[in-house]
């Protein structure tokens, strides 16, 4: 698929996906989700790709929400299908047994901040916005925003933010735990990549187990999500990056990671 709304490129083992919309502000439309799942697909197959940034085109946005020049045509069925194909393309980032980094350059609003929940965990400059201003349209978010939401910043706070449609700055966020660090706009992009760096350099079983850990026992009582973590550790303890780690510690040299998601 040639892409016209996005931008797909690779930086050694850091694959990296720009919302190419700058003049719509990357607003999201369904040509985007085509492109955006076709992008995934491709990530999902390439051994290569340890690690995955999201970020938008141009200096004012991340993705400034959906398109609403298409929405106000959208009858209720037609807004359900929406809905439920942006909440499953979210879910597939989500999912993805991989690192996946919000490189938040601007407005992250509407369905952009519910992108960026998707990912593990945000970088956002200074200029950063973000918010769930839907219910200035009469509308709700419809991306998955009130359930991740609630789930990172409280239940409390994510009313507060879905009921006033208001929009916070990038400190704000990152006070009530939404975003991880803030940069200023010329450092966001080489330190997001600095990060994503360390990460591609880890071993990618016990990554994957990390990633799954945390958000398979993120619901579960205590006890039962230690037993979901043994399952993970009993994984790498097997897996030859756990055997390369393990090793290379005792011979006091640096790991060389090669393990597959087998």
């Amino acid at each position: 698929m040639a892409y016209e709304n996005i931008i797909y490129e690779k930086q050694g083992n850091v694959a990296i996906i720009k919302f190419n919309r700058p003049k719509a502000l990357n607003a999201i439309n369904p040509d985007v989700l085509d492109e955006l799942e076709d992008a995934l697909d491709k990530i999902e197959q390439d051994k290569d790709v340890k690690v995955l940034v999201l970020t938008g085109e141009g200096e004012k946005a991340f993705v400034a929400g959906a398109d609403i020049s298409v929405m106000v045509n959208y009858n209720s069925l037609q807004g359900y299908n929406f809905s439920r194909r942006g909440q499953e393309l979210l879910f597939k980032i989500e999912e993805l047994p991989i690192p996946v980094i919000a490189c938040v350059n601007g407005f992250a609003l509407g369905g952009g901040t519910e992108i960026a929940m998707a990912c593990d965990f945000i970088y956002a400059s200074e200029n950063a916005k973000f918010g769930q201003p839907e219910i200035n349209l009469g509308i709700i978010p419809g991306f998955g925003g009130t359930q991740r939401l609630a789930r990172l910043v409280g239940k409390a706070m994510a009313k507060e933010l879905c009921m006033t449609g208001v929009i916070i700055s990038a400190e704000e966020a990152k006070e009530i735990g939404l975003v991880n660090k803030v940069f200023p706009p010329e450092k966001l992009w080489e330190e997001t990549m600095k990060t994503a760096n360390v990460l591609a350099s880890k071993g990618r079983v016990s990554m994957r187990a990390v990633k799954h850990c945390i958000d398979r026992g993120f619901d579960l009582d205590v006890r039962s999500g230690c037993y979901l973590e043994a399952d993970g550790f009993a994984l790498c303890m097997a897996s030859p990056d756990g055997k390369e780690g393990l090793s290379a510690f005792l011979e006091k040299r640096k790991p060389e990671f090669k393990g597959e998601l087998v």
